[in-house]
């Protein structure tokens, strides 16, 4: 049965189904017997699912054309896509027929996202609509404000969105929805996925990728998507590569991928083609699922997809002003622009909306047929529009006390390697709600811990196919973000880490799906998603030995650059703050959480409680590393980010022995979105803390990890930032030393205490005495690091030894041991 817990079978006892003659893999089957009434219900809801779609592009009153059009009649401005239109309805029509027949829990990703209109009709159609909006009921007032709100400042947006019932994806920008089904039939062992593609989608590079989605998908513990590629021919003004490539291409292609094929294509009996096919689509999963359930799985099963063709506009205006519309690219936006002051255009349209019959779609009252009814689920809950899934579905996390896993202060420990113990833990606590998605960077990024108790989740692998697995590695981010957003999306919780330098590849992603998340936010019937969680390590300050090209922090700003409700972007300084972090942002809801780190050793500067109470404030100051607790500085130094504020706590125990007069307050930022001027972020100081942290008059220097536009964006509108310098990432790189990097980028201990001297000078007469003196001293030392590193190809013996401060538990010693070893030979190193 569908969610059955079985014991996990031997993968050397796995049968195996390989095709003998991949050109003979598409499927041929006897067509089902359809009833007449099952016939006539599902072509006339095609018939009034594109009437009201083509209604919504042009009406602006007169619905249901019960008079003649007039150009009043016509919106001033037309919005929409058609051409796509038929094929999402005759889908969304035979979704719902074959979920009534089998009681499927069944959703819809649509991937054409303009094409709103033919999936708006359709929820109109089942009810979903007037469900979560009163004002669109199944009368002709609901109609009518439907039809006459679609791409208006009152209505629905041109394109699916998170208003938009049942949709989990938006479909704005081409390539996501084939892994955003995947990601969403993860551990949910009943759901099934109608997935359609269309053929100019089908070209970009995450859809190709995407195919390779269901050899993750382990058929005893999730569902399974039926994808359905739609080849209609044409993009907004060219052919489309599949829709020139014919059956045996096709099938050639997609046996490669993994699938056997279906094609739909016989217009003149459509609905029993369609109809056959998904229900062999639907029994050839039940096979393999059944087959990995009774603990006998199908090593590298063959999934079902289905091609349909049909031409670009089915049912359309065929000829406008002497050019084919139907089946040309002509049919993909708005195929009679001019309707609202051409006659001729004005009568093709309603000839073409009269065609579909109206009048014989709704009765009196304006509701549906009863024949349209008799295709749809009859229980809300089995309405593709109404699924649980993808509204109200959020799981809360069991997070794990992270004090358990906290690190000794004074020693040394990477960042990832102590978050990997406790991902693990919650992976175990989490067995069906908590996934990994990583470009096969985990043990790289030393969160090879987290692989404790799981393993990986690829089934096309003799040696983890059938094995479950939390963690999936492929190597395209793209795909990565499309599971991790179909997984939060219908309620789970997802963590992505990545090398730092190629998050920016799911950029636009991640904005896409934060607009998503901002809309569903918005309405009033969408309930809280697990936030999503980046862990962006491997970062440009350890990447020196992988040169230039991996060095990188712009997906910083691109978190940055989201609605304050929305970004969240934290630089935990140590393993304890990190852990904490973590823990945080597993239970957090509605946010775009990034996390930077090192998965290098790090000293461990706070506690564990120092480290909870430095999080939950976002910054504090590190009195250990500064003069007089930080009472009184003529200058405060800022590190955000761990290499970066290692560099700060370094540059301070230097000064309080080579300059004793100059009075320094060490502060560390955590939670970037602090800075941001007051009241425009919930979690930016007010004024007062700011000037208590940073002192309301005395110079500040900031080390960042990121770039500098980024520090003074959010400081804009702070008072006296004259006082403030910032040093940051300046895109200088190559194959080098880790302590070079900082030297070219000017964010060495060097260039943090050439700013202090200065800084400190213009109110310390003392520092302004010995200014000249200490300045050529320090940039004499930068001279002769530099020759060193070039000379020897490494940095100077304990350059990277925790930094000493007497009184305190960092106050002399070894390596390792919480204590200093650092060596000043000349070298000015600690």
């Amino acid at each position: 049965m569908p969610g059955e817990v079985i014991d996990r079978p031997n993968p050397k006892a796995l049968k195996s189904l390989i095709p003998e003659d991949v050109l003979k893999l598409s499927v041929q089957l006897e067509k089902v017997q359809l009833s007449d009434a099952d016939l006539k219900g599902l072509e006339e809801f095609r018939r009034a699912s594109n009437y009201i779609a083509a209604a919504m592009i042009f009406l602006s009153d007169n619905a249901l054309l019960e008079r003649d059009l007039t150009f009043d009649d016509i919106k001033p401005r037309l919005l929409g896509h058609w051409g796509t239109c038929p094929g999402l309805t005759l889908v969304y029509a035979h979704l719902n027929f074959l979920t009534r027949k089998n009681d499927l829990d069944c959703i819809y990703v649509v991937g054409p996202g303009h094409g709103a209109p033919a999936i708006l009709a359709s929820l109109w159609l089942e009810g979903s609509l007037e469900k979560f909006y009163p004002q669109y009921a199944q009368n002709k007032q609901g109609l009518h404000n439907l039809i006459t709100g679609f791409s208006t400042p009152h209505g629905f947006p041109s394109h699916i969105n998170a208003e938009t019932p049942g949709a989990i994806h938006e479909g704005g920008e081409l390539g996501y929805a084939l892994s955003v089904a995947f990601g969403a039939v993860m551990d949910k062992p009943d759901l099934i996925v109608g997935c359609i593609v269309g053929d100019g989608e089908a070209e970009s590079g995450p859809t190709a990728t995407a195919w390779h989605a269901a050899k993750y998908i382990d058929p005893a513990e999730s569902g399974a998507v039926i994808p359905i590629v739609h080849v209609n021919g044409f993009k907004i003004s060219e052919r489309t590569i599949y829709g020139c490539m014919d059956d045996k291409e096709l099938v050639t292609l997609f046996t490669g991928y993994g699938y056997q094929c279906r094609f739909v294509e016989d217009l003149e009996d459509i609905d029993r083609d369609l109809a056959t096919s998904f229900q062999w689509a639907l029994d050839e999963i039940r096979k393999i699922q059944k087959a990995a359930r009774s603990g006998n799985p199908i090593m590298k099963p063959r999934w079902p997809v289905i091609i349909m063709r049909t031409p670009k506009g089915w049912s359309g205006p065929k000829i406008v002003d002497g050019e084919f519309v139907e089946g040309s690219f002509h049919a993909h936006q708005v195929p009679l622009m001019a309707a609202k002051t051409n006659k001729d255009q004005l009568a093709d349209l309603q000839n073409w909306l009269l065609s579909y019959g109206p009048a014989k779609l709704f009765t009196e009252t304006g509701d549906v047929t009863d024949s349209i009814k008799s295709v749809i689920p009859i229980d809300a809950h089995n309405k593709l529009g109404q699924r649980a899934e993808t509204y109200k579905a959020h799981e809360p996390l069991k997070v794990p006390d992270w004090r358990k896993y906290g690190v000794e202060k004074g020693t040394e420990e990477s960042c990832m390697k102590a978050i990997g113990n406790l991902i693990d833990q919650a992976l175990v606590d989490n067995p069906k709600s908590l996934r990994i998605f990583s470009p096969d960077e985990l043990v790289s990024n030393k969160l090879d811990a987290v692989f404790n108790h799981t393993g990986r989740d690829f089934q096309w692998d003799e040696f983890s196919h059938a094995q479950g697995g939390r963690v999936i590695e492929i190597l395209s981010e793209h795909t990565c973000q499309g599971f991790l957003q179909g997984y939060t999306l219908t309620g789970r919780t997802g963590i992505f880490p990545s090398y730092e330098s190629f998050l920016g590849i799911i950029h636009t992603m991640m904005v896409q799906y934060s607009k998503f998340n901002k809309m569903a936010r918005e309405t009033a019937w969408r309930t809280d998603l697990s936030s999503i969680n980046y862990i962006e390590t491997s970062t440009w300050t350890r990447q020196e030995h992988n040169g230039f090209s991996h060095q990188n922090p712009s997906f910083i700003g691109a978190v940055l650059n989201l609605k304050p409700d929305a970004a969240r972007v934290y630089f935990p300084p140590d393993a304890n703050t990190f852990l904490s972090t973590v823990a945080h942002c597993l239970r957090s809801k509605n946010y775009v959480n990034l996390m930077v780190g090192s998965k290098q050793p790090q000293p461990v500067f706070l506690s564990t409680e120092e480290a909870d109470a430095h999080c939950q404030a976002g910054a504090s100051i590190w009195k250990f590393a500064s003069t007089d607790d930080g009472l009184n500085p003529d200058v405060t130094l800022v590190g955000i980010g761990s290499e970066l504020m290692f560099e700060v706590v370094v540059a301070a125990s230097i000064l309080h022995r080579k300059c004793p007069a100059l009075r320094v307050r060490v502060v560390n930022v955590t939670d970037l979105m602090i800075l941001e001027d007051e009241t425009l972020h919930p979690h930016s100081l007010t004024n007062d803390e700011f000037n208590s942290l940073f002192t309301p008059d005395r110079p500040i220097h900031f080390n960042y990890h990121g770039y500098s536009n980024e520090i003074k964006g959010l400081l804009f509108g702070r008072p006296n930032l004259d006082r403030i310098s910032i040093e940051c990432y300046k895109e200088e790189g190559s194959t080098t030393t880790p302590f070079d990097m900082m030297l070219r980028n000017n964010v060495s201990r060097y260039h943090i205490i050439e700013a202090a001297i200065k800084a400190g000078a213009k109110h310390n007469p003392k520092v302004a005495l010995d200014m000249t003196a200490l300045l050529g001293e320090v940039r004499h030392q930068v001279t002769k690091v530099q020759e060193y590193i070039m000379k020897t190809g490494r940095d100077p013996e304990g350059t990277f030894d925790i930094p000493k401060f007497e009184g305190t538990v960092f106050e002399g010693g070894k390596k390792g041991e919480g204590k200093s070893g650092g060596k000043e030979d000349g070298f000015f190193v600690n």
